[in-house]
């Protein structure tokens, strides 16, 4: 089979976080190129688009519509993290639910009630663990100069991540306004797995949160962690109309650490379909480095 050259995909962050683990540093800085295999090598995929990577080495290992621009839901809220975070704000500061913080735009409930009070950390958390979109309205709000400043924040690390075809409006996802492609949310989700706690809060099964009187339960929005299969490092679904289903997530495949990207399934059972395709045809392939795949070509 043929590969082709691909210029670098992943470009890695500028700046990672003083407590970034060293073993998920974000290798996708090498300036060589690097290959990829075509989409026929994973058979019967619903995603519009989708990128398969190789965190480690920063390889890719399969792509379709990779370039494509589409909206990415509350996958928007990896890049809240990474700016609530940046920002070094008080985790256990009380930030409170506002009229503000009602959504306008898709009309979407929320367990949050308006005057419902927890702290940042607690805002991230479910924000990230079940795409709770009050609470990242409030982590956005709350930013240093408002969700003004926030949203211009976000597309600075957007840039500074070579995010280029990434533009965000805000920091739920549920606006349309928020795009990006699958390459370049391969390079966000990269930079994500280097803060411990996005990895601990993506990737927790359930939380119970406590505010005003009542106590809330919420679960991870992503069924694959919720089955406990797989390891993760990182997970976020989204939805909107006009994103279809889509989801980021880091997990282990033969001891290497994958990133897949997917955009634009039909439903939550394709995407989830999807996944377990890919981790499939890595495991039956051996595919998850291209280095030895090159070697195992020059033999045929």
């Amino acid at each position: 089979m043929m590969m082709r050259s691909l210029l670098p995909l992943l470009l890695g962050a500028v700046m990672l976080p003083a407590a970034m683990d060293s073993a998920h540093a974000n290798p996708f800085s090498a300036s060589s190129n690097h290959s990829f295999l075509e989409r026929r090598d994973i058979p019967n995929l619903n995603s519009a688009a989708f990128v398969v990577a190789n965190h480690r080495t920063g390889e890719v290992l399969s792509e379709h519509n990779g370039n494509r621009v589409m909206p990415i839901a509350s996958l928007t809220k990896l890049m809240t993290a990474l700016v609530v975070l940046d920002a070094n704000q008080r985790l256990n500061e009380t930030l409170t639910v506002t009229n503000a913080d009602v959504d306008r735009i898709k009309g979407t409930g929320s367990r949050l009630a308006i005057g419902s009070k927890l702290s940042r950390a607690e805002m991230l958390h479910i924000a990230l663990m079940s795409s709770e979109n009050r609470a990242a309205s409030a982590l956005g709000r709350n930013y240093p100069g408002g969700l003004r400043a926030f949203v211009e924040a976000m597309n600075a690390k957007a840039r500074m991540l070579g995010m280029w075809n990434t533009h965000y409006a805000d920091s739920t996802g549920l606006t349309p306004r928020n795009v990006s492609t699958a390459q370049d949310l391969a390079k966000l989700a990269a930079a994500a797995a280097a803060y411990p706690l996005i990895r601990q809060y993506s990737t927790d099964d359930q939380s119970y949160v406590r505010t005003n009187k009542s106590q809330l339960h919420y679960r991870n929005s992503n069924r694959l962690v919720r089955e406990g299969q797989w390891e993760f490092t990182l997970s976020k679904t989204g939805y909107i109309r006009e994103a279809g289903r889509c989801l980021v997530l880091g997990t282990r495949v033969n001891s290497e650490p994958v990133i897949m990207v997917l955009l634009n399934a039909e439903t939550t059972n394709d995407r989830v379909a999807d996944a377990k395709r890919i981790r499939t045809w890595l495991e039956s392939s051996g595919r998850t480095t291209l280095a030895a795949n090159q070697s195992a070509m020059l033999r045929e």
